[in-house]
């Protein structure tokens, strides 16, 4: 690793660990609670451009593009929506602990706060929703533990969400790839820095909105008392 920012970029992983790193990161997202700094949806459209290579060294190519990346996006759902459920059952089982906990360069409650308010604007579609918006997703299913969310409900949603979420974007860094590359004869890789700035804007746009338009209101409560 030749810097810390390394850690940020999803093509380190990819490089040094492969498969197993990549669904390693996905599962600590929310199963883990640590992964909110670290690649997410940026990660699984990169993952996507990579998905022949990907499979190939795990466990040897099908020789098809769409099988080889089927398989992909298939064990990322399942990394997702098993690290989902380790946060339903910890938030079920221990969430109110979490509200007391002091705050650590790993846990901040302000996160706690921000999914819980997520979870109470959207419902239980924020479980599904939740998956695309970074930090949320890695304590929305905390939330969903924490206010006692129906158990099959919340195993319902959640495979919906963990499957829309891989699927979308591991389809779609790969077959963007491949199209850039048929059409324009541009290859993506060479401008992996854009795309993850790109994805990152996109994807921290909802959430910044939200935090915005929340301290706006606050404001004119505020003013009006």
């Amino acid at each position: 690793m030749e810097s810390w920012k390394d850690l940020l970029s999803p093509e380190f992983y990819i490089n040094n660990g492969g498969l197993w790193v990549v669904l390693f990161i996905v599962f600590a997202e929310t199963g883990l609670f640590v992964g909110f700094f670290l690649p997410g949806d940026s990660l699984l459209f990169v993952s996507g451009m990579y998905a022949t290579k990907i499979i190939a060294e795990s466990f040897g190519s099908t020789g098809s593009d769409l099988m080889d990346t089927t398989i992909l996006a298939s064990l990322i759902s399942l990394a997702a929506i098993i690290g989902n459920m380790i946060g339903y059952w910890f938030g079920y089982k221990s969430g109110p602990m979490l509200y007391e906990r002091k705050d650590t360069w790993i846990f901040k409650k302000k996160y706690l706060f921000k999914a819980h308010d997520f979870f109470e604007d959207h419902g239980k579609l924020a479980v599904i929703m939740a998956r695309f918006l970074p930090v949320v997703r890695t304590f929305a299913p905390i939330v969903a533990g924490i206010v006692k969310m129906e158990k099959g409900k919340f195993i319902l949603y959640n495979v919906i969400g963990g499957v829309l979420w891989s699927f979308s974007l591991i389809f779609a860094g790969h077959y963007l790839k491949t199209f850039f590359e048929d059409q324009f004869g541009i290859d993506l890789t060479k401008h992996l820095e854009w795309i993850i700035i790109i994805i990152v804007i996109i994807t921290t746009a909802p959430v910044l909105i939200k935090l915005l338009s929340g301290g706006d209101k606050k404001k004119e409560i505020e003013g009006s008392n």
